[in-house]
């Protein structure tokens, strides 16, 4: 049997980002197990400042910077949520797994956790953040020309409902000596109000991970909570192909953004019903 790691740079991405995942993938991998693997190449993505997590994650509508990450093998789980001026969100949430008897820290308690155990403070915006802000407030503030249709709701009730910009959430999943494991991080979306919480750190919509396989999802956040998308993929591996469960599943997300990447003991599978970045790598045995 195969090892294999999967990775992607969010539902939305360009597919020229692919030759760069295939090398970050390469680099990532780890023969000590799933979980590390899955870890590194999330870690490798948050400092990569063209996506959303970690470093170049985008701001809340009041200026800050909220993170989620989220890290999930067989039976266990780590999570951090709203997390705010860490580098690496996705190590918090693996030391929320291994060192704390939780399975989630939410804002500024998962920020002094973060802090108690040595990760120190971080400022993750960059010249993209900044202009992807100005855009967002433009757009909030009715100043900005032809607006995407989908912003209508933002400037209808005041900011408070619309659907996110940025998809470029980034996840991985990995298959090591048999064992599974899934990570995912994202900065969230533009514009988004401050406390906003998408599928990415919920076990069961944004990833999900045990005994028959592993699933991280990407895309718009509420809708992919509302289905539980990644345990319902996970809940029928087994049951007939895996390509054809995804591509079910993501086909369902009619005029909403969405994709899929998925591992199972014979089998991996990606899907988006956009573009999506992707990169594999396969250590044989």
């Amino acid at each position: 049997m195969e090892d294999i790691l999967v990775i992607h740079s969010g539902a939305g991405s360009d597919q020229s980002y692919n030759p760069r995942l295939e090398r970050y993938a390469r680099e990532s991998f780890r023969q000590s197990g799933a979980l590390d693997s899955v870890v590194e190449a999330v870690r490798i993505m948050e400092d990569d400042p063209d996506f959303n997590a970690g470093t170049g994650s985008v701001k809340r509508i009041d200026g800050t910077i909220q993170m989620d990450a989220a890290v999930m093998t067989a039976g266990s789980i780590g999570s951090v949520v709203n997390i705010e001026r860490v580098k690496n969100p996705i190590l918090v949430a693996r030391a929320v797994m291994e060192k704390t008897p939780h399975v989630m820290l939410a804002g500024d308690g998962a920020v002094t956790f973060a802090r108690r155990i040595g990760f120190e403070d971080y400022d993750p915006s960059t010249p993209r953040t900044e202009e992807l802000y100005r855009k967002a407030l433009k757009i909030l503030s009715g100043s900005e020309k032809d607006i995407p249709e989908r912003y209508a709701s933002y400037l209808k009730y005041a900011g408070i409902f619309g659907i996110p910009e940025n998809k470029d959430t980034v996840g991985a999943v990995a298959r090591v000596s048999g064992k599974f494991a899934a990570a995912v991080s994202t900065g969230g979306s533009s514009p988004m109000m401050r406390g906003r919480v998408g599928d990415s750190p919920i076990p069961g919509a944004g990833l999900f991970a045990g005994e028959k396989g592993a699933v991280v999802a990407t895309g718009i956040g509420e809708e992919i909570m509302r289905r539980s998308l990644c345990y319902s993929i996970y809940h029928q591996m087994g049951k007939e192909k895996l390509e054809d469960i995804i591509k079910r599943e993501i086909d369902g997300f009619r005029g909403v953004l969405a994709g899929v990447i998925a591992i199972t003991e014979d089998s991996y599978a990606s899907y988006s019903n956009s573009s999506m970045a992707v990169g594999v790598y396969r250590f044989g045995k």
